[in-house]
This record gives C-alpha cells, sequence and structure tokens, in this order.
C-alpha cells in the first residue's frame, strides 16, 4: 500500500545544507563585549545571517553596558594590607580596672562555690559510702561482660538462629571469640596491676592507702550511683547568667519582632553576623553584631526590654548601643550580673589626698563595665536633664563638688528647688540661693546680668594678656588662672531646676542673657551647668541647648525630651535614655560631648561624704586664701532687701517722677558697697518683684529740648512700701 504523504526527504540537498549552516557560536563570540574588532562591513553580514536564522537559536539577553569588571584576584593587594590585626592581650585584661574586675569575678564565684559544697560535705560522703560498694560489683560484672565480647554479637547470632542460618551464626560466634581472646588478657593484666597496687598499698606508708580510697571510692560511687541521683548539689538552678553565645544572640534578635531581621534571617541564617569574636569584657561579655542589611542599631536599643526578655535576664544586665563602623552594627554587652547588684567602685575624689584641676580630667562616672569615666569642666558648659527620681541634682552635683576641690575656681549658684542640697556646699560658694519665691527668682536674673557683665569685663582682661603674649589663643591658660590679680580664674556657674527662673517673668529675659553667656563664657574661664526636669522650648530656650558642649541625659519619658537635651537626632541614632527607670536606675544617663556617646552612671555621693568634701576644699582655699568671706557671700545681701525704702530715703526733693540712672547714683552714694556699678536696668530687675513700681518711660525738658527715658513714679514706690508694710503685718 502507498502512503500518500509527501516525503519531506524528498528534493533537499542535505549536502549543499550542511555547508551552509551558520556558526551562531563564533558570530556570539564576535558581539561579546570587549572583543568587538570586526568590521563594520563583517557586522552588518552578520547581522543579516542571524536575522535570516530562526528566532529560537539568536541569543536575546540584555547587551551588557560597559565593559567586564576587574575580578576580585586581578586587584592589587599590598603586602602590608594585612587587616586589622587583634590585640595580644583580650580586652578585658588590657587595663587594671577591667582585670582586676574579671579575677575578683572569678574568685567570688569559685569561693561561693567551694563554700556550698564545703558545707554539704558531710551529706556527700554519706552517699558516697553508700553508692560505693554497688559501684564495685557493678564496675565488675561491666568489665566481665566486656570481656565476653557478647555486646551486639548475641543479638546478632540469635537472629541467624532463629533463621536457621548455621554459616551466619559460626561467623559470628567465631568473631566473638577472636575479640574475647584479646580482651581477656587485657583483663587479666589490669588485675595483676590492681592486684601489684593494692600490695604496694599495704606495704607502703598509710597515707597512700588514704589517697588511693579518696580517689577510688568517689569513682566507684559514680559508677554506683543511680542515673537520676547526683553525688553533689546543684549550685544554682537557674543562674543569671548564661555565656553569651552567636546562638543565644541570634535568637534574642530575632524575638525582638523586627520584621527586617527576621526576613532575612528566613531566606539567609548567616544574615547575622559577628566580626569580632564574643570575647570577654570587664565583668561580662561583649558581643560586636552586623544586623541584616537595612536593620540599624538604634532599632534594636529601642527595644533593650524586649531584648532582655529573649535573652531572660533583667533590664540592667543586658547593654546594647551603637558600635563604630556603621549604623548596622551593634554592640551588645552582657554583665555577669544585674548593673543594680553590681557594686560601684568608690568615687575617687572621696580620697583625702585627692585634688581637682579643672584644665584636666576627673572621674565622673563608671560605665556597664565599671570603667570610670573622666570629664573635664574648663571650656565647657554643661546641661544635665532629666524627670523626677533620676538622679540629675546629684549628678550635678559632683561636678560643684569637683570644682570645690580647686582652691582657685569661684562657685556661685542658685538651687531654684527649694529643699537645700547644694546647702552642704555653701561654706566654699561665694553665692547661693535657694527656693523658688519671687525674691530668689530676682537674684537669680540678676546674677545671670552679672554674669554677662563679668564675660565683658573678662574679656577686656583677655584682650590685655593677648597683647602681653600670655594669652596665645585669646583664651584662659592654667597660668593666667593661677595667677593673683589676674581677675581670670575659673568661674562655676549652676543652676538646678532652672525651668523655674523659665517659666517665670524673668524667663524671656534670662533666656536671652543666659544664651549670650554660654557663647562667650567659654574662652573667659566662665563654666555653666545647668539642671532641668523640663527640656522643652519654653523651659529650656533652644539657644541655650544649642551651644552646650557636654550633656547628660538621665532618664526622660520621650523622644523629644531626650532630643532636647542630647540634640537632635540623638534618639534615631539609637542614644536613648527612655530605657531607664527612674528611682531603679537613679544616676544611669547617656553622656555625650565626650566622643561617641555612651551609657555611664554617675557615682553617688551622699549628703555626708559630700561634707568630708567640702571640709578639704575649705581646708585647701583656707591655705591659699580664696574661701569665700561669709559676711560678703551675696547670699547674705540680698540685692532687693531695702531697695524699696532705700529709694524712698534717696528720693530727690518734691519729683512725681525719676529717671532710673539719678537714682541708681543716689543709691551707689547711700550703699556703695550693695550699689555700686548698678544701670538703669539693674534697677529695672531688681524692682521686677514688686508689681506696684512700674518701670515706665519718664519724660523731662533738658535746656529746653525734650528727653524721656526709664523711671519710676514717687506714688508707684510709696504704694509698694505700703502694701509690703500690709502684708509683713499680716503675717
Amino acid at each position: 500500500m502507498t502512503s500518500n504523504i509527501p516525503d519531506p526527504h524528498d528534493g533537499f540537498d542535505w549536502d549543499t545544507a550542511e555547508a551552509e549552516v551558520f556558526d551562531l557560536n563564533a558570530a556570539r563570540t564576535r558581539r561579546a563585549p570587549g572583543r568587538d574588532d570586526t568590521s563594520d562591513a563583517d557586522r552588518d553580514d552578520i547581522t543579516e545571517d542571524i536575522d535570516a536564522d530562526d528566532a529560537e537559536s539568536v541569543d536575546d539577553s540584555p547587551q551588557r553596558l560597559g565593559g567586564p569588571v576587574d575580578a576580585a584576584d586581578d586587584i592589587p593587594v599590598s603586602a602590608f594590607n594585612t587587616g586589622q590585626r587583634r590585640p595580644i592581650l583580650a580586652d578585658w585584661a588590657r587595663s587594671r580596672a577591667t582585670l582586676i574586675a574579671a579575677l575578683r569575678w572569678w574568685a567570688k564565684y569559685a569561693g561561693y562555690v567551694a563554700a556550698y559544697h564545703a558545707v554539704r560535705t558531710p551529706k556527700y560522703a554519706a552517699k558516697t559510702a553508700v553508692y560505693a560498694p554497688a559501684g564495685l560489683f557493678r564496675g565488675t560484672g561491666r568489665a566481665l561482660h566486656w570481656a565476653t565480647a557478647e555486646e551486639g554479637n548475641w543479638a546478632l547470632r540469635q537472629a541467624a538462629a532463629s533463621k536457621g542460618d548455621a554459616d551466619a551464626w559460626l561467623k559470628l560466634d567465631a568473631r566473638r571469640q577472636r575479640q574475647s581472646v584479646w580482651r581477656w588478657w587485657v583483663l587479666l593484666f589490669a588485675a595483676a596491676t590492681l592486684a601489684t597496687g593494692l600490695v604496694a598499698l599495704m606495704v607502703g606508708p598509710a597515707w597512700w592507702r588514704w589517697v588511693a580510697l579518696a580517689v577510688a571510692v568517689p569513682l566507684l560511687a559514680r559508677v554506683g550511683r543511680p542515673d537520676d541521683k547526683r553525688l553533689t548539689d546543684r549550685v544554682s538552678e537557674a543562674r543569671t547568667y548564661r555565656k553569651l553565645t552567636a546562638e543565644l544572640v541570634r535568637r534574642a534578635l530575632t524575638s525582638l519582632q523586627l520584621a527586617a531581621i527576621n526576613s532575612a534571617v528566613a531566606k539567609d541564617p548567616k544574615a547575622i553576623s559577628f566580626p569580632v569574636d564574643i570575647h570577654r569584657d570587664g565583668p561580662g561579655h561583649l558581643a560586636i553584631v552586623d544586623l541584616p542589611y537595612g536593620v540599624e542599631a538604634a532599632d534594636v536599643v529601642a527595644r533593650r526590654g524586649k531584648l532582655a526578655s529573649a535573652m531572660r535576664l533583667p533590664l540592667d544586665q543586658v547593654w546594647p548601643e551603637p558600635a563604630p563602623g556603621h549604623t548596622g552594627r551593634l554592640a551588645l554587652w552582657v554583665g555577669y550580673e544585674p548593673a543594680s547588684q553590681m557594686k560601684q567602685p568608690a568615687w575617687p575624689l572621696l580620697q583625702a589626698s585627692a585634688r581637682v584641676d579643672v584644665f584636666k580630667a576627673f572621674a565622673f562616672a563608671t560605665d556597664p563595665r565599671l570603667n570610670t569615666v573622666e570629664i573635664d569642666l574648663m571650656f565647657r558648659n554643661y546641661l544635665f536633664g532629666g524627670q523626677p527620681g533620676s538622679g540629675k541634682t546629684f549628678a550635678l552635683r559632683d561636678l560643684v563638688l569637683a570644682a570645690a576641690l580647686d582652691a582657685r575656681a569661684e562657685i556661685r549658684g542658685y538651687e531654684l528647688k527649694g529643699v537645700g542640697d547644694f546647702a552642704v556646699l555653701e561654706p566654699v560658694m561665694a553665692e547661693y540661693g535657694n527656693g523658688f519665691d519671687d525674691e530668689t527668682l530676682a537674684r537669680c536674673f540678676a546674677f545671670i546680668e552679672w554674669l554677662y557683665e563679668e564675660c565683658r569685663r573678662r574679656s577686656k582682661r583677655i584682650e590685655h594678656y593677648a597683647r602681653l603674649g600670655k594669652a596665645p589663643e585669646n583664651k584662659v591658660t592654667p597660668e593666667l588662672a593661677s595667677l593673683k590679680g589676674s581677675g581670670l580664674h575659673p568661674l562655676v556657674a549652676w543652676f538646678d531646676e532652672l525651668q523655674e527662673l523659665m517659666t517665670s517673668k524673668y524667663g524671656k529675659d534670662a533666656g536671652e542673657i543666659l544664651e549670650k553667656v554660654i557663647k562667650l563664657g567659654r574662652a573667659l574661664g566662665v563654666i555653666i551647668l545647668i539642671g532641668t526636669q523640663i527640656p522643652d522650648k519654653d523651659s529650656l530656650p533652644t539657644g541655650i541647648t544649642r551651644n552646650v558642649n557636654s550633656r547628660f541625659c538621665l532618664s526622660v519619658a520621650d523622644q523629644t525630651a531626650n532630643d532636647m537635651i542630647l540634640g537632635t537626632s540623638a534618639y534615631k541614632n539609637g542614644h536613648r535614655a527612655t530605657v531607664f527607670q527612674p528611682v531603679i536606675e537613679a544616676g544611669w544617663g547617656i553622656l555625650a560631648g565626650f566622643g561617641k556617646p555612651v551609657a555611664v552612671r554617675s557615682f553617688y555621693v551622699d549628703t555626708t561624704a559630700a561634707a568630708r568634701i567640702v571640709a578639704r576644699a575649705v581646708a585647701l582655699r583656707v591655705n591659699a586664701g580664696t574661701l569665700p568671706n561669709p559676711d560678703e557671700q551675696t547670699r547674705a545681701v540680698t540685692p532687693d532687701h531695702s531697695v524699696l525704702d532705700d529709694l524712698a530715703q534717696v528720693w530727690p526733693g518734691d519729683e512725681k517722677a525719676a529717671w532710673n540712672e539719678t537714682l541708681c547714683a543716689l543709691l551707689a552714694e547711700l550703699r556703695p558697697d550693695v550699689y555700686g556699678g548698678w544701670e538703669a536696668a539693674q534697677l529695672t530687675t531688681a524692682l521686677k518683684p514688686h508689681p506696684l513700681v512700674k518701670v515706665a518711660d519718664v519724660g523731662r525738658r533738658i535746656d529746653g529740648k525734650a528727653t524721656t527715658r526709664r523711671g519710676i513714679k514717687h506714688t508707684d514706690l510709696l504704694a509698694a512700701i505700703a502694701e509690703r508694710n500690709r502684708k509683713q503685718a499680716a503675717d
């Protein structure tokens, strides 16, 4: 039967077709980037040939832009570029403090374990005596069973016997016999050795037998005890510290509910890496962690509580912070015990021989590793902020106590909380105010005005000494500060609870003037220390926070307060004082202005210890001749203690109104020690606590020409005196 389907090979010349097959690989090679050495004509021919071919056989992948980059092996590497070398000594052994802390912890732990087991020695001896005989019989039985080589072989022979496989049974038994022969010889040699040892013990010194019993009996008891019974008790059922491991860190980080971490780890278990081995660092361990791409260390720091929960540790035992390198690198330090249980070392300034030079650094705090953190005072202004119970006042007082131990430093300040936390420093202060009443606030404002005038005076002195070549950088030097009569001694001005002044009627003017003092005083030896609870724009003007170069943010409630104290983006960068709990973690905060911001705990100095420091400071100042005279301290003479009466006494004749400048001149004649140098603005400030006396424009004619200046009316003055007398009589 002939098929009607045409033969596809009929009329097709295969020899000619094979000769015309296009070499596609050669064409692709010629098209490859970096190898384009064909002429334009050849390129056109190749294009026509490819277009004429089947579309499915053409390489339609996107053309690469640019030539191939150098392979990694082709990049020249310097013979001296060996990467970052690791230190010869571990971090914990590189400083005396961390080495002592590590040794102390191990000694303390070893001592505890030894004492724990020593108390239970009778119990252990009784259990050993019970289990040792059983161990002797059990050990002998195990040795004989091992010598017979029946372990495993017997079950296989039984299986062969059950199947009727005699050949397999004989082979297995022969194997057992071969193993058993040399085992019996080993057992015999061991028995002979043991017998020889027993004979030696019997004829040898008695202490040999005691040593042998001390070694053999516990070993036999270990063999004879039940599997679920221990010879010794556990030291602790649940330790508060577990050695930090990579697996523990990974598990904790994936428990933070950060989608970026979990999704990255799900795709690649090594998305969390460790560029440095986890190592001991002081009284704890430190892990440097490279987080997955796109995850910032600040995100983990913000979840410190969840991180501690994931590690099953107390909050103050886990300390995450951003690490140098990049924003995705985390430094996780875990202490051996919670920080609240770690005894902070005594403040070095409590030592009887301690001295302070405000031009040099002194101990202020400790970090979580109990390393001492040092700061300095000169050429710095400080801002301390924190909510009630954060330890802000005591941290600020540490700086004032340190300044008191430099006999050159003049100390003035106001405590606007009114509880007397700084009263212990009163003997060494040239000016001290305590309270938030109108009188104290007025004095505080007058003090700020005086600071501005003092900066103006000091600038003239700096200019004078600069011309003499004694102030090469146009700022106070240690030599000028020590030079008597220079007028450039260090001046420490402190304000605790400054928000009380800034929210009063003096707030606007006080903020503007204090900002100028902070800008000008740094090079003039004027050191400003500020403490506040409410760091908002009304309670703490932004002009002040911008110009303060050293900051200590203790526990705060929110991000806004955090950034108001530490600076914009501090919270975003992971420096978050919101993680600290008031009262429980009092004294802990973020210290900024000394390199990378760090978490520190200021030294706690109670009033009794502070009094001892003040006593030493008084002795230093007596020897140096710089102790303030109690009769001359500003606290003993209030600026407006009798300003109303003094104005009434010096009022010029029957004038209905008088200019402030005229009244200042008359007051200076009456009491030069109090009013000497007063200007019109200072009198206006002194009268602010008396709202009945309104300072307004007062016009006069001088030589027929109208002149207007600031002044007060006589009737207002008399009304204010009457009101004051009425209140005093009512009290």
